[in-house]
């Protein structure tokens, strides 16, 4: 299948605009693969140091013939996603064994939940922790000891982080590896329900509790389709995880096979291999793209908007908002996983998953099949599926078809013709908007706007019962420069309720809403952001707003907008307390949304 025109416009667009930037990018590499293996380069006493606590590995790392690989891990237990990764490093060294190499934790990141932090101070540190993993692990690969590097994580910023950090060490050659979701617990709409009721006082706290336990209750990834999720489907289809191994559960056989093999493979793409594979030359403008269309075609978290733009910079691609607008334009939406749909992940998977999804896509011309993986034969093995058969593994084709067209349909017969995301732009800056669960009638929101400054008045002001009319919240001074940009999916429950009573309303901000948050229409990522003089910081009160994700249009209607001076707001609580104190450089270095509230590239 030819590829289809859309797409090789993009490209072609990301191509031009990057030129300069990758070829800078890629030259720096080729210095650095034409140096070697990196252990030659060191001094008995580096090395000396480096290998003082490996015990039986010792000889083998001495001997400098047997690649060495660095693991990154994101391990905590606070973490459900990340708790399985606990054991991985002595499985990770047991397999390195067996392919002949050796291993080593090279270091360790921060890895913190937003589930957690979710309408706390803590969230202002949220999009910064990218930031700080990226930089963590290029401590952990600055030792320069390693042929290859297994960068284990999953959840939000996690796994871009360590991308950053992967590309800027873009001459190792990196595989990912997950650990995959946990089974499935109470339905997603249950537990929607019982969120919304809580916050109209119609169920009690110890409700609420032992819905939210029955929903998050074991180790492996959080089951809805948020950016967790996103990012492992992201990994997979940009082909630095091996085929089929993102949403295959922990503690299972199969997972623990998957972890082996990532490993012998790791061994077999070094310098000293027979298949060397840098993982900055996977990292190019064909992945990106095709990043971008598994993001359309599953529906996944806007997070990964302001994500994937950071990610590129740091392998010299530039990647800008039309980009995601034309891609989302010709891309079908393929799956309905929560909050898209009634279905989590594990339903997903076992409907036919991402290995039915990129060869429907490849079919229809809507991915670079010659783009370069960590499996090494272009996308065409991602179609395939893990199978343990007689204790070995192996890869098999598929059925091809779909085993639940409620969740998973072919790109030929989707669920609608675009992938639901949609760029705005307008007197009030630009944006983007995610339709895939927002009901039709909901995709022109025109009304008087009310504005806050923190979304705790917003929940005050429910429990006065002021929404009474249709409105557009305005909720600013919650970009990357005033306060972090936190997510702001708490009012998911309040703004759906008013949206059930029957209210027009949608959300209007600077700041993010959660990867989960779907049917509420939702104007995010707002720049330039109201704490950098952005247009938010002239809305007042009672200005008519129109938001059309239709037409792309995010306007304010008030004949004298473009002449008021911007307000401006206190932000002097969001500089202290829970660690914010020691973010302050990063508020004041950190780029806008539109190139990805990036700080370190």
């Amino acid at each position: 299948m030819s590829l289809d025109p859309t797409l090789a416009r993009v490209t072609d667009r990301i191509r031009a605009r990057s030129e300069k930037t990758r070829a800078e990018y890629l030259d720096r590499l080729a210095a650095a693969v034409a140096a070697g293996p990196a252990r030659a380069h060191l001094t008995c006493g580096n090395q000396a140091h480096a290998y003082a606590a490996m015990e039986g590995d010792k000889p083998r790392l001495a001997e400098g013939r047997a690649p060495n690989i660095g693991i990154v891990t994101a391990y905590n237990d606070m973490l459900s996603a990340h708790r399985p990764f606990e054991s991985y490093p002595e499985r990770i060294r047991a397999a390195a064994r067996r392919a002949g190499a050796t291993a080593q934790v090279a270091g360790g990141v921060p890895a913190m939940c937003d589930g957690v932090t979710q309408g706390q101070p803590g969230m202002e540190l949220s999009l910064f922790s990218r930031d700080v993993i990226a930089l963590a692990a290029g401590v952990a690969m600055s030792h320069n000891c390693f042929d290859a590097a297994l960068y284990l994580g999953v959840c939000d910023k996690i796994v871009p982080g360590l991308i950053i950090a992967a590309a800027s060490f873009g001459h190792v050659p990196a595989v990912f590896v997950p650990a995959g979701p946990m089974e499935s617990g109470i339905p997603n709409d249950e537990k929607a329900r019982v969120r919304n009721a809580f916050a109209e006082g119609k169920a009690s706290r110890a409700e609420l509790m032992a819905a939210e336990m029955a929903s998050y209750h074991g180790p492996g990834t959080c089951t809805f389709y948020g950016t967790a999720n996103t990012n492992q489907m992201l990994m997979e289809i940009m082909g630095l995880h091996l085929p089929g191994a993102s949403f295959v559960p922990p503690g299972s056989a199969l997972r623990d096979a998957l972890t082996e093999a990532a490993v012998t493979r790791a061994a077999e793409i070094t310098a000293l291999g027979n298949a060397f594979t840098p993982v900055g030359e996977i990292l190019d403008e064909k992945a990106y793209v095709n990043g971008i269309v598994g993001l359309m075609a599953t529906g996944g978290s806007t997070n990964l908007i302001l994500h994937l733009p950071a990610m590129a910079r740091a392998s010299g691609i530039l990647l800008e908002l039309e980009d995601f607008d034309a891609l989302s334009n010709a891309v079908p939406l393929m799956a309905r996983v929560y909050p898209n749909g009634l279905a989590d992940v594990n339903h997903f998977h076992a409907a036919g998953g991402l290995q039915f999804m990129i060869g429907e896509l490849l079919d229809a011309g809507l991915l670079h099949a010659d783009a370069r993986t960590v499996a090494g034969e272009g996308l065409a093995p991602y179609r395939q599926e893990p199978k343990l058969v007689d204790g070995r593994l192996l890869w098999q084709d598929t059925s091809g078809a779909t085993l639940n067209e409620r969740i998973l349909r072919p790109a030929s017969d989707p669920f609608q013709a675009s992938g639901g995301l949609r760029r705005l732009a307008g007197n009030l800056g630009q944006g983007v908007i995610k339709v895939s669960a927002v009901a039709p009638e909901r995709h022109v929101i025109e009304a008087p706007a009310r504005i806050f400054h923190d979304q705790t008045e917003v929940k005050e002001a429910f429990r006065r019962n002021e929404f009474t009319e249709d409105c557009i919240v305005v909720v600013r001074f919650q970009g990357p420069q005033a306060n972090g940009m936190p997510e702001l999916h708490s009012l998911t429950p309040v703004l759906s309720v008013l949206q059930d009573r029957g209210l027009r309303v949608a959300l209007v901000t600077d700041g993010r809403m959660s990867g989960a948050s779907g049917k509420v229409p939702a104007a995010i990522h707002v720049s330039p952001e109201a704490a950098a003089g952005g247009p938010l910081a002239r809305l007042r009160d009672g200005d008519r707003v129109r938001l059309d994700a239709a037409a792309g249009l995010l306007t304010c209607l008030a004949p004298d907008f473009e002449s008021r001076a911007p307000a401006t707001a206190d932000l002097s609580a969001n500089g202290h307390g829970m660690g914010r104190e020691l973010f302050e450089a990063f508020r004041r270095r950190v780029g806008p949304a539109a190139t990805g509230a990036a700080v370190v590239v």
